[in-house]
């Protein structure tokens, strides 16, 4: 490690262990990058409690915590969040971006732009491969076109417990309504904001400024 260059404090959520260890070793080769927590799971990570402030490299599809709630959780610790998945479709990427994610790579990038991007989000910026950007860019476009319909308060919560990963029988308990109600509130939620997956529905959640309860 150089002394002289400002150290960027890089942490690694990713449960594959041979992917892990070659993202580690790749990081640790550049001068500018202290690799610090590494771990398969978002529960193992948090039980470092590494210091806020910097980046976490994280993937999506791990035990436990997962997606773009896996995201939320990291990016409430005061981490910075570089996706690096296997997973590159419109959805995720929508999904995490909009739950506060910083950039978003797919694991076909090279050790070059994995490295360019913890550099920008170090930053303050956000860096998204070139081949996923036009996700972002459609978005964007679709959201200026059309017309925004408000939810009632009780579709608000049930898209809040949705964005926290909750099944319709927990929303159900939790708000204190039967599971048809539920479905009939996710029916309405669907017509006003076209949104169909729940991993769509978990964005359109983030970008409504919806926070899923603890």
């Amino acid at each position: 490690m150089d002394a002289t260059v400002r150290q960027i404090a890089v942490c690694v959520v990713e449960d594959h262990p041979l992917y892990r260890a070659a993202l580690v070793r790749a990081l640790s080769e550049a001068p500018d990058v202290t690799v610090g927590v590494t771990a398969g799971s978002l529960e193992e990570f948090s039980a470092y409690r590494p210091d806020p402030g910097g980046v976490v490299i994280l993937d999506l599809r791990l035990p436990g915590v997962r997606d773009a709630a896996a995201v939320v959780d990291v990016v409430g610790r005061g981490h910075r969040v570089l996706v690096v998945s296997a997973h590159g479709d419109q959805r995720d990427v929508l999904a995490a971006m909009a739950a506060g994610a910083r950039g978003y790579l797919t694991k076909n990038s090279d050790a070059d732009e994995i490295l360019r991007a913890v550099r920008e989000v170090a930053a303050g910026n956000s860096y998204v491969s070139p081949t996923l950007a036009s996700f972002l860019l459609e978005s964007s476009r679709e959201r200026q076109a059309g017309v925004r319909l408000e939810l009632s308060d009780r579709e608000r919560e049930v898209l809040g417990l949705v964005a926290a990963g909750e099944r319709d029988q927990d929303i159900a308990e939790a708000l204190n309504i039967s599971v048809r109600t539920v479905r009939s509130h996710l029916d309405r939620i669907r017509e006003k904001t076209g949104a169909r997956r729940r991993a769509e529905l978990t964005g359109e959640a983030y970008r409504r400024g919806i926070v899923p309860p603890s």
